[in-house]
């Protein structure tokens, strides 16, 4: 198990977008189980007036999609397959979200390396509760790119 303080060092995300709390299981270059607690006290919930019916509380779809997508960045790190450098995502399809997320679950992500293709990956997976998927991943391409190629030419901030 990879506690939070582990989790940090593997992805370039702080808070409010860290959005993984720690990892379950991990078996690198194949698979990972990684958790994300949802809670009211989030900042995507800040806006909502009190009271708001919990009908209405439910967790944006793409931010499980995000924290789903930092598991994957974290099995791809662990595995050590690939150069260092930026992760960069490529792409994503038959992306299915099935059931709302409310405030008071643990998310369970779960992502498997599909196929490794010199600097990119391709994972699929889900997220789950209690046994529930609540999103199916069924392609995401991560690219890997060294930051010097990310910057603009020349410095002109172009």
């Amino acid at each position: 198990m990879i506690e939070l303080d582990g989790v940090r060092q593997l992805l370039p995300r702080r808070r409010p977008m860290l959005l993984v709390d720690r990892v379950l299981e991990v078996v690198p270059g194949e698979r990972i189980v990684a958790a994300k607690a949802v809670t009211c006290n989030e900042p995507w919930y800040a806006r909502l007036p009190e009271g708001t019916p919990a009908e209405r509380l439910g967790y944006p779809s793409a931010l499980v999609i995000e924290s789903w997508g930092q598991a994957a960045g974290i099995l791809s790190r662990l595995s050590g397959e690939l150069p260092e450098g930026m992760m960069l995502l490529a792409g994503m399809s038959d992306v299915l979200v099935h059931r709302t997320v409310l405030p008071g679950v643990l998310l369970e992500h779960r992502a498997r390396i599909v196929r490794s293709l010199g600097d990119h990956l391709i994972f699929e997976g889900e997220s789950v509760v209690d046994g529930d998927t609540m999103v199916s991943i069924g392609r995401m391409v991560m690219a890997f790119r060294p930051e010097s190629a990310l910057l603009p030419p020349d410095g002109d901030g172009r």
